[in-house]
């Protein structure tokens, strides 16, 4: 993972060889870094609502740990938005504390039905709600990173994708031992054929040469 950001020089050409850092961005890129940021600023204010019913310790402390990089990151993406510029200190890299088990197979469980009142609210779908906050957030920073055009803006989104994966998956190694994510297996022959359904490449590709039409004689 990156830690240092530089803003590179744009190539001179009568669009962009005097344009300021703070200007340094396309139209397109501004319009889709109002959603992110407006979108981070719904996750934090969610994860905030949501702490006031969660009763688990362990998810308690999985939502004020991310709560806090979000909101790091929030602000570092905010910098270097308005300047075009280095954000006052590089991404850091999420750490989860969940080891990487997984439990499989199903058991039996009360079907689910949605909630009748406030007082039903569990930590069962608290994690539900921050699992699919942070999968669509890790999905809105990688589409749109690959279309940013000032260096260090993409840079600090294209970092962050990793760790919003690495966010999400810890809250489904939390769900998944709570068995509020259970996951179920294939049998072993059918495990077996589809693992077994591609092989590597052997020997190198005869590629065409520039101008080849296929199937010339």
């Amino acid at each position: 993972m990156q830690n240092q950001y530089s803003q590179q020089t744009n190539p001179p050409n009568f669009n962009t060889q005097q344009v300021p850092n703070q200007m340094n961005h396309g139209g397109h890129e501004v319009f889709d870094l109002h959603e992110i940021l407006s979108g981070l600023i719904n996750v934090l204010d969610q994860y905030m609502m949501f702490r006031s019913f969660a009763k688990d310790p362990e998810l308690i402390d999985i939502l004020d740990r991310q709560y806090r990089f979000i909101l790091d990151h929030y602000n570092i993406l905010c910098e270097c938005f308005t300047s075009g510029a280095n954000p006052s200190h590089p991404t850091s890299e999420y750490r989860m504390k969940q080891n990487n088990t997984v439990t499989y197979g199903l058991k039996p469980s009360q079907p689910k039905k949605p909630n009748q009142s406030i007082s039903e609210i569990k930590d069962q779908g608290l994690s539900g709600h921050m699992l699919g906050l942070i999968k669509s957030t890790a999905s809105l920073l990688t589409m749109t990173s690959v279309e940013v055009t000032n260096p260090v803006v993409r840079r600090v989104m294209a970092d962050n994708a990793a760790n919003y994966v690495e966010m999400a998956y810890e809250i489904f190694l939390y769900q998944n031992k709570h068995q509020y994510y259970q996951v179920p297996q294939l049998s072993p022959q059918d495990m077996q054929q589809m693992t077994q359904s591609f092989i590597p490449a052997t020997s190198q590709p005869q590629m065409p040469s520039q101008g080849q039409q296929p199937f010339q004689q």
